[in-house]
């Protein structure tokens, strides 16, 4: 089966090597890593519930509520799954990808042959891979988002190589 939410995780400089580092701590170090990236996974999200609300088309604010912090040992949050939404119970995953990127053609019951001469757009226009929403976030806030990452893991280096755990 398919994943139904996607999840983006914050790109980091030097992530690979620092957590390949970290399998020499305890598992008590992990978690405390854990813990301080779904902090700042979850302050990514709050503003990311606001992005995809205002920026993300008429489904915006319906897929704003699927917006959630994800728990790892980097920042990541995710959108969609299979709730839901709006009058037409559309599932999240389905109208995700419309709401974020925009689409050319029509889908889903707004691609029924009555309403083949309507004017009016089930989507905005697509425009390639520029997003309208979620990821132009994500990339805005992940210098601050690494910069609050890279000071969490020199304190939970320091207090475990300390032996203070």
């Amino acid at each position: 089966m398919a994943k139904s939410t996607l999840v983006v995780k914050v790109r980091i400089e030097g992530v690979r090597e620092i957590l390949r580092a970290f399998s020499v701590l305890p598992k008590d170090a992990q978690n405390a890593i854990r813990d301080h990236s779904q902090a700042l996974a979850r302050k990514l999200a709050v503003k990311a519930v606001v992005d995809v609300s205002v920026h993300g088309g008429p489904q915006g604010p319906n897929l704003a509520t699927t917006v959630k912090a994800v728990r790892d040992r980097v920042p990541a949050i995710q959108v969609g799954g299979t709730r839901k939404l709006g009058r037409h119970l559309a599932p999240a995953y389905g109208t995700l990808f419309g709401s974020l990127f925009g689409m050319n053609g029509r889908s889903g019951w707004f691609s029924a042959a009555r309403y083949a001469s309507a004017t009016g757009r089930q989507y905005r226009p697509h425009q390639g891979q520029d997003a309208y929403a979620f990821f132009p976030l994500v990339e805005r806030e992940a210098a601050t988002i690494s910069r609050e990452w890279h000071a969490a893991v020199d304190d939970v280096v320091r207090k475990f190589s300390e032996g203070g755990a």
